[in-house]
């Protein structure tokens, strides 16, 4: 019985690998059922592949149509399942399709979209919260007979011994005192303009006269009568609005706005910074405000630099020494604030904020953009962008410092005009 396929015989097995024969040389390839390519899909069929045909042909008749019929067995061009392209081509090696590249340009633009957005809402969602902190308590409505406000801007900066806000204990750390009240312990003009800005200190024991002036809480009119006292006792006696009065009538200088801290305020500013590095050139002690520095480059903390801030009597000269070290303070303060460290890092510049704006009071016209006009201008003056000076004082009389009239009518007139100071005082 012949086993091979009809039409196939010994003789035409030949010596080919793996025919069965005897012959010591293995036999050859047996011609197996090619896979023929068969015609293009019919239009009606589109992207349907045309099935492949077995040739059931005999001999080796079969291999040559299959040559001719274009067989091809894939394998030659990587297209082992039938794909029309090789691996990494659309359509690719199994037949699936390759994955688009990511649109970075796409990506960036929404990256950036969505960055904006968020500065954008935290910077509107930040201005509000801070504007409602702000104390707007002081009417500088109620101050009468004002001179003409000149170029530039003028702010009034005061320091209060009030207590508001502290223990018994804080006022015994802070070495407070438990005094009722509250008082001036230091006051300065800032004037902000386009030839530079001008840090003046008004000495807290300047001699000044109060003039006629409205009370701020009765609303009654209380006539000048060339009463001289010191520049304190004005804001002991009337407040805020009465202590405006009194320098613009003593100066003829236009106050714009006015700022306040007391103690307790200035103290929790300086600890939510940080503390402040200030140089301190000589050292001194004074149990009063508990001040017992050495000489040289240190960081004090809000009850150090309180103490720093207010003592006098460690001092010959004693008010005009201490408002110096008040803007010197002061100044370092600002430059602290406004230090990367502090804008960028949003746990220390939040609790600064928080700290500052809780503890000032402002007028009513007073705005965030005043307040950061402000407090860059003292920063500038830190840094040499500016003047810093004290009133010129020409004296004493009664134990109260006399201004230089000549000099002080100079100054203003250089304020108002907004033109650089040439005056100077000790």
């Amino acid at each position: 019985m012949n086993d091979w396929p009809e039409g196939w015989s010994d003789n035409d097995r030949g010596n080919r690998y793996g025919g069965g024969s005897a012959s010591a040389q293995p036999e050859s390839a047996r011609v197996m059922r090619q896979v023929r390519r068969g015609p293009a899909a019919p239009p009606h069929s589109p992207g349907v592949p045309q099935q492949p045909s077995y040739a059931g042909g005999q001999g080796h008749g079969d291999y040559t149509n299959a040559q001719q019929t274009g067989y091809d067995s894939g394998y030659s061009t990587g297209q082992v399942y039938g794909s029309p392209g090789g691996p990494g081509e659309p359509g690719g090696a199994y037949g699936q399709a390759a994955r688009p590249a990511p649109n970075w340009r796409r990506r960036i633009k929404w990256t950036a979209i969505t960055l904006v957005t968020v500065m954008v809402v935290t910077s509107v969602a930040t201005y509000f919260w801070a504007d409602s902190k702000l104390r707007r308590e002081v009417d500088l409505s109620k101050v009468i007979d004002r001179p003409e406000a000149g170029e530039g801007t003028n702010y009034l900066i005061v320091g209060s011994d009030s207590r508001e806000g502290l223990s018994s204990e804080e006022k015994k750390e802070l070495h407070t005192g438990s005094a009722e009240g509250k008082r001036t312990d230091s006051m300065m003009i800032l004037h902000v303009g386009s030839n530079g800005d001008t840090l003046i200190s008004l000495p807290r024991d300047s001699d000044v006269e109060i003039p006629t002036y409205v009370g701020s809480e009765s609303g009654k009119t209380y006539k000048g009568t060339g009463r001289h006292v010191k520049l304190n006792a004005a804001y002991a006696e009337d407040g805020p609005e009465l202590l405006v009065r009194t320098i613009e009538y003593n100066t003829g200088l236009h106050i714009d706005h006015y700022v306040e801290i007391g103690f307790a305020g200035f103290a929790n500013i300086v600890d939510a910074v940080g503390g402040v590095e200030i140089t301190i050139d000589k050292a001194f002690k004074d149990k009063y405000s508990g001040a017992d520095f050495k000489a040289g480059k240190q960081t004090l903390n809000g009850e150090e630099a309180l103490a720093f801030v207010r003592t006098r009597h460690a001092f010959a000269a004693s008010d005009l020494q201490r408002t110096k070290n008040q803007q010197k303070f002061l100044a370092a303060l600002a430059h602290q604030v406004a230090t990367p460290s502090t804008v960028l890092n949003p746990f220390k510049f939040y609790p600064v904020m928080g700290a500052g704006l809780d503890s000032l009071i402002v007028d009513k016209d007073m705005g965030l953009y005043d307040l950061g006009s402000m407090f860059f201008a003292m920063k500038g003056v830190n840094g040499g962008d500016g003047v810093s000076m004290n009133m010129p004082i020409s004296g004493s009389s009664g134990g109260n410092l006399v201004w230089d009239k000549t000099k002080v009518k100079q100054l203003v007139n250089e304020l108002n005009n907004d033109e650089k100071v040439t005056v100077s005082s000790d």
